[in-house]
């Protein structure tokens, strides 16, 4: 203890943090990176894969709901006359009714838009590897690599760029004669990419990160994503095992790719998992696995998202408010620990959680499909083809959009933007409009109605009823049987096993839906406390985190919805957003780093060959502990 209180902070990081791999895994961005590094590597969380199915599917979530049904479209409606109310616009009627002629917008190609805007078109990604003799061309960094010791004779690095492109050039000129189908050289179709005949020029295996949301459709890729609204994206089409082989993909190539840390290495390296709220037991149990069997970690602790934001700001009482990509979550920590009993499920988009946080879901993508349709209604989008179901590009545009203009702010919010069209592999083409209402879409976080959300079909219920809880010692406990499922449902049901692949998906059992907005969301958490002095207290530190949190002028607004929110009869009078240390997106990446590095203990660390062997069992001593029950350790050192 003599030594933590004379040691530098920053020489405590370096010296425990150089063997500590953080993996922060959300549903649309994975954070991952060294407890030493001071941010980590935030990279998109999806796979491209290469297919030759036909017919072929840009995006493996086939069953989504992208129709609006018309009670929807007049709840939408009328969600934005009263956020109009509130912002001092017009109403929508008003505004469509005083532009009877569209608003004029032009092609700008070559346009040259101002640096203060991210206006700059997207590339589609070179799906192409090009494995040469001694000299290869990277793909993403357009970096030269040759043969050990062996210098790159300029010369023939230019004769190799003039081939690439010729090959290039005719690789196009087959796929436009609509000849990518035939075989070449005898070749025939099957799972692997197909190769063509000059310098074993052929299609990559798969594309991880934003490269593979830049893929055209007309290109032999499906893209997955394993992880949607805060759950693993399972379904009839996304079978459990290609869920897990995706996400053990992914993470194996970012620990390659971009933090140089080969397999044959990984044994002098501990993970700490720092996993969203909604994730269940079993859920948290197979990312376990792939971490410490597939990935062969040596060892490794699990910490929840709303704990580790908490260590990430250097706070010890605060209600965590995590906005993330897809699902937005609550909780309330009390002297560094985690009041379980204060949240409640909000299941919007169809999902029935059973987790015991608040669950709110008002996310990015929601929002970003907002802005759109706000734009077509109000006749400001360009006559292009936008679809951000079947070309993920585009919805990369409309985040870049939203995270430039939308703003939080009272009055007409009106922009004048570049709007990019992205069609079948040509070039980008580039629109100059105004875009109006920008002020509207964020105000969907109050208003959920706003935000029509995707319906993502939720795994069979059974298979999330883990009687082995990770959170509470639980096998001194008689549970009742399954009646409902034959036992050969359940062969070898600790071991991670599909034993749902080939069932059809049964109907969940919907549970009381509370569909409110985020400031009764957070209202109703802290007062679910019954104490006044907490409450008033987590009331002034609120704490906002998260991609949506960057959102300009919501700090504002959460203060005043939530003050509108508490009932009259409660004696507070005071609200107040903390401002963040660092990046809302990356404090959860930093709390974690900051738990794994002061846990000098490690008595919840799971080590590789007892997780193999045994699992979590009866009397192992290293039953999975959550992280209510692990501040103590690290808040001792941080309130000394």
């Amino acid at each position: 203890m003599d030594y933590l209180k004379s040691v530098v902070p920053s020489q405590l990081v370096s010296e425990r943090g150089s063997n500590l791999i953080v993996i922060n895994p959300g549903s649309t961005n994975i954070r991952i990176g060294l407890a030493s590094q001071d941010a980590p590597f935030n990279i998109p969380h999806c796979i491209a894969r290469y297919t030759n199915q036909v017919p072929k599917k840009n995006v493996q979530d086939q069953m989504l709901n992208s129709q609006v049904t018309t009670a929807q479209h007049v709840e939408r409606e009328k969600a934005y006359d009263v956020i109009a109310s509130l912002l001092k616009i017009p109403f929508l009627d008003e505004e469509v009714a005083n532009n009877s002629f569209p608003r004029k917008m032009g092609r700008v190609d070559g346009y040259n838009p101002p640096n203060t805007r991210k206006d700059a078109a997207f590339n589609w990604t070179d799906v192409y590897e090009k494995n040469m003799n001694s000299t290869s061309v990277s793909d993403s960094g357009g970096t030269y690599k040759s043969k050990p010791d062996q210098a790159v004779n300029p010369v023939l690095l230019c004769l190799v760029i003039h081939q690439i492109t010729y090959q290039k050039l005719c690789c196009k000129n087959l796929m436009d004669k609509g000849m990518t189908n035939e075989p070449l050289d005898g070749q025939h179709e099957g799972s692997e990419p197909k190769e063509l005949p000059s310098n074993e020029h052929k299609f990559k295996a798969f594309v991880c990160g934003e490269e593979a949301l830049k893929i055209s459709p007309t290109e032999p890729y499906c893209l997955h994503r394993p992880i949607r609204r805060g759950h693993l994206n399972i379904s009839e089409h996304y079978s459990m095992q290609q869920v897990f082989e995706d996400l053990h993909t992914i993470w194996d190539w970012i620990l390659i790719e971009k933090l140089h840390i080969p397999l044959a290495e990984r044994n002098m390296y501990s993970a700490i998992l720092v996993v969203p709220e909604t994730f269940d037991n079993r859920e948290i149990k197979e990312l376990l696995s792939i971490v410490l069997r597939d990935l062969r970690f040596s060892s490794a602790v699990v910490h929840q998202e709303g704990l580790a934001a908490v260590f990430g700001n250097g706070l010890s009482t605060a209600c965590v408010v995590n906005m993330g990509g897809q699902v937005t979550s609550v909780i309330c920590i009390e002297d560094g620990v985690a009041l379980p009993t204060t949240g409640k499920t909000l299941p919007f988009g169809g999902e029935v959680s059973t987790a015991i946080e608040l669950i709110v879901n008002s996310e990015l993508a929601d929002i970003a499909r907002c802005l759109l349709w706000t734009q077509r209604h109000h006749q400001t989008w360009p006559q292009i083809r936008t679809d951000v179901l079947s070309k993920p590009i585009d919805l990369l545009m409309l985040n870049r959009l939203k995270e430039s203009y939308c703003a939080i702010k009272e009055g007409e919010l009106d922009s004048l933007a570049v709007v990019h069209s992205y069609e079948d592999g040509m070039p980008a083409g580039s629109h100059k409009t105004r875009l109006t209402a920008l002020n509207v879409p964020p105000m969907g976080l109050f208003y959920p109605t706003l935000l029509v959300p995707d319906v993502y079909p939720p795994p069979p219920r059974f298979w999330f009823n883990d009687y082995e809880d990770m959170l509470e010692e639980t096998w001194h406990m008689e549970f009742p049987r399954r009646s409902e499922f034959s036992d050969g449902l359940f062969p070898n049901v600790n071991v991670g096993l599909a034993m749902w692949d080939s069932y059809p998906v049964f109907a969940t059992k919907p549970k009381k839906e509370e569909k409110v907005g985020l400031a009764e969301a957070i209202t109703g958490s802290i007062l679910s406390t019954g104490r006044i002095d907490l409450q008033r207290k987590l009331f002034c530190s609120i704490q906002l985190i998260g991609g949506v949190a960057l959102t300009n002028g919501l700090v504002p607004a959460v203060e005043e919805r939530v003050l509108h929110a508490i009932p009259s009869n409660e004696a507070i009078d005071t609200v107040e957003v903390l401002q963040s240390r660092t990046n809302p997106t990356l404090v959860p990446w930093k709390g974690g780093a900051i738990l794994g590095i002061l846990d000098f203990g490690r008595d919840a660390w799971i080590h590789r060959e007892d997780w193999i062997r045994n699992g979590i069992h009866i009397g192992s001593g290293r039953k999975y502990k959550d992280s209510y029950f692990l501040q103590a350790q690290a808040m001792c050192y941080i309130n000394s």
